[in-house]
């Protein structure tokens, strides 16, 4: 496996004046990956398949990526362009961090296959590094300072990984399944019925709320409302008892 800091950002890219002939450009060729990627998982992609995909072989692949690695990590930047961060000032930070979270939730599943990349490679092409910047600016100007901001910008963004996350999951599982979220819930019935005297609290709870048969992909939506609006009310109240470590811009 490469060195983290072995990164196709710390090299520049090609271009097609590089070679004699023209080719395909690395947009080009990273729009093609994401197709692939959001279509098949990481699984799915080889740089032979990508060449098959756009037409042209491997070649042109080659020319702007060493590896599939690489090619990765273009693709994880090109989605991180669909997160939007909104400017200090132009709304106040809770409702611009609160959209930065559904924004990346929003994008993570649309690209399920973004997950499994997080943390293996640096995220540090241009895309991940503007919305950096953005996170920084909006919570400077909520009040937040030194590695605390830092704390706060995780909190948001882990967030909403681990909605994404389980969303993602869930639907795949019900997609295999090929069933509607009835016929399941009837399949597992008789389990939980027979279990019901050794988990009387849990068995009354799911009983009361017809748990079984809430829709998965709206109980998590809800669940992730839920979760964002109790961290955004913990970052305000952490921020109410350090006036003095972050004073109020």
């Amino acid at each position: 496996m490469p060195d983290f800091t072995d990164s196709v950002w710390m090299r520049p890219a090609r271009t097609r004046s590089d070679q004699p002939t023209p080719s395909l450009s690395r947009a080009q060729i990273v729009r093609a990956a994401i197709e692939l990627l959001d279509a098949e998982g990481a699984a799915g992609l080889s740089m032979r398949r990508l060449g098959s995909h756009l037409g042209s072989g491997a070649t042109s692949v080659y020319w702007h990526v060493a590896n599939k690695d690489e090619l990765l990590e273009l693709a994880v930047d090109e989605t991180f362009a669909e997160v939007y961060v909104p400017e200090p000032g132009d709304t106040p930070w809770r409702i611009g961090a609160s959209v930065m979270a559904n924004g990346m939730r929003q994008t993570l599943l649309r690209h399920p296959w973004v997950i499994g990349t997080l943390g293996i490679r640096p995220t540090m092409g241009p895309n991940a590094m503007r919305f950096g910047e953005r996170m920084v600016a909006l919570l400077t100007g909520a009040g937040f300072t030194g590695i605390e901001l830092s704390h706060a910008s995780s909190l948001l963004t882990s967030h909403a990984i681990g909605s994404a996350t389980a969303q993602s999951a869930v639907t795949a599982s019900m997609r295999r399944s090929g069933l509607p979220i009835d016929e399941i819930a009837k399949k597992i019935e008789p389990y939980l019925t027979e279990k019901a005297a050794d988990y009387p609290h849990y068995d009354k709870w799911r009983r009361d709320n017809n748990v079984l048969v809430v829709e998965p992909n709206q109980l998590l939506t809800e669940a992730f409302d839920f979760g964002l609006e109790c961290i955004l009310d913990g970052l305000d109240l952490w921020l109410s008892r350090n006036p003095t470590k972050n004073p109020a811009p």
